[in-house]
């Protein structure tokens, strides 16, 4: 078992043409013993976003604090803090921070298919 907060997990940090402002920590992964899902959570600095792609699983979603937007299959969907989102497999989806503070969110997708 594993508890602590969030910010003291070591975070990646990701800033390039693909990914810009982000940052990402595994807060439950199979180095905690997780056999089927990996939970990450990822903070979006104001500006920044996250790739822009599609594959094969699903995403299950929370933002946690601050605004955004979720580009899916073409169309922009605003967010906040507190709403949920679930992306559906095979869809071209971008998470991009529309506001002035860092959009938090937490990631849920299948362990044998992690990727950013």
């Amino acid at each position: 078992m594993q508890i602590k907060p969030f910010q003291e997990i070591p975070a990646q940090q990701f800033d390039d043409d693909q990914m810009k402002k982000v940052s990402m920590r595994i807060a439950v992964g199979a180095e905690h013993g997780a056999p089927n899902f990996v939970m990450r959570v990822f903070s979006v600095e104001p500006g920044g976003y996250t790739t822009h792609h599609s594959h094969e699983h699903e995403h299950e979603v929370f933002f946690h604090s601050g605004k955004g937007c979720v580009l899916y299959n073409g169309e922009k969907h605003e967010v906040e803090a507190g709403h949920v989102a679930f992306i559906e497999p095979h869809s071209e989806h971008q998470i991009q921070n529309t506001g002035d503070t860092a959009l938090t969110f937490v990631c849920v997708v299948p362990l044998q298919k992690i990727r950013l």
